[in-house]
């Protein structure tokens, strides 16, 4: 890509959203949020942000056992879907 196609952010909804879809592959595979919490050694609190969507920031070890627990993935989980 040469510097001419490059795209600046103008404002926030500019460049498009992430969407999370953790909570509707637990539903689908069975498992709560609880034993999923577990499972991935980490906090409800944090599993509970990724089934609401109010993820801010990623922690790529925590997505990682996701996709290990869940037999997925990266993209099963999330989405980027940009501004047409």
């Amino acid at each position: 890509m040469i510097m001419n196609e490059l795209r600046s952010v103008v404002n926030i909804n500019s460049y498009g959203t992430i969407s999370v879809h953790l909570k509707e592959i637990i539903e689908k595979k069975n498992i709560t949020r609880y034993r999923l919490a577990k499972l991935a050694d980490t906090r409800f609190e944090v599993v509970e942000k990724w089934c609401n969507g109010s993820v801010e920031r990623i922690d790529l070890d925590v997505l990682a056992r996701f996709c290990y627990i869940l037999n997925c993935e990266i993209s099963d989980i999330i989405e980027y879907n940009p501004i047409r």
